[in-house]
């Protein structure tokens, strides 16, 4: 299978607070690891193009888009909530995030490759239809999904979310258009604490109790998201790709193993082409730990691959 991997450098110039998780270190680490596993050599490299207002207001209100425009600072750090904050580069960055995963859409649905992996930042999946939160400014994964519905012939679509923290803003986007299915995984009871309860039908949530290991976490999903995506049969697959559920990981307290994102990777490769033709779009969300993160994305790469 050809599997894209869509980045950008100017993602690397998002830079909150020192020390803070969310670092540009994150998008080096898992280029050094591709580079030297020669995963890389495998990849079919492509560079991000920023997301249009347009394309922004599919899933975002137009006075949102605004607000975070007026937060955008000349110098230092402007902050959208205590966790989230922009310096002078922090706009284009999420523009390019989002412009990620519509490039990967297109790619995908054109067929020019299989699959795709956006390996871009701010991460999106906590953004709300009108709040920033969470690291997060645009929701990038939603987005992408609701622009591929836009698509011929795209008319359900599926977005998986295997994030250690539940993903709140794609579930407040979706939450009333049942032609999109939510699967989200996450620690549970843990942070953002917001829309973990929605009960829809296109709404999977399965929360997993802190310590629960690889063999628990495969039996969930197995049990939660399969019968789901057999129902639903969506024409494309998104995935919020979060890896900081990893044991390793020093913001939560999930106890997964590398292999454990090979065999989600498998897992959703299986789906994708019962269903879709195997059109996948991942993005990447969480994930701290810098080494476990690397080895957990080529993980998920050689399954997609």
């Amino acid at each position: 299978m050809t599997t894209a991997l869509i980045t950008h450098p100017d993602c690397e110039l998002h830079q909150m607070a020192p020390g803070h998780p969310e670092s540009p270190e994150r998008l080096r680490a898992i280029r050094r690891q591709l580079t030297e596993s020669g995963l890389i050599e495998r990849l079919e490299l492509a560079i991000a193009e920023p997301a249009t207002r347009e394309q922004l207001q599919l899933v975002h209100p137009a006075q949102y888009i605004d607000a975070i425009a007026d937060l955008h600072p000349l110098h230092g750090l402007n902050y959208a909530d205590p966790d989230t904050a922009l310096n002078p580069h922090s706009l284009r960055a999420a523009q390019l995030a989002t412009g990620a995963v519509i490039q990967a859409t297109g790619l995908v649905f054109d067929g020019r490759v299989d699959n795709a992996f956006c390996a871009v930042r701010p991460p999106g999946h906590h953004a709300e239809h009108d709040a920033a939160m969470g690291f997060c400014l645009f929701n990038n994964i939603a987005i992408g999904a609701a622009w591929a519905l836009e698509q011929p012939g795209i008319e359900r679509v599926a977005v998986l979310d295997f994030d250690v923290h539940h993903g709140n803003g794609t579930v407040d986007i979706f939450k009333d258009r049942p032609e999109v299915l939510v699967c989200s995984s996450f620690q549970y009871p843990f942070y953002p604490f917001r829309f973990q309860d929605v009960d829809r039908p296109n709404i999977v949530n399965t929360p997993l109790p802190a310590g629960t290991d690889g063999p628990a976490f495969r039996q969930a999903i197995e049990r939660d998201w399969l019968p789901a995506l057999q129902r639903h049969r969506p024409d494309m697959i998104f995935v919020s790709a979060g890896f900081d559920a990893h044991r390793d990981d020093p913001l939560a307290e999930l106890l997964l193993e590398d292999e454990d994102f090979g065999w989600l990777g498998e897992l959703i490769v299986d789906a994708g082409q019962r269903y879709c033709g195997g059109r996948i779009v991942s993005v990447l969300e969480g994930g701290y730990n810098l080494a476990a993160l690397g080895r957990s994305v080529e993980q998920y790469l050689k399954a997609l691959i």
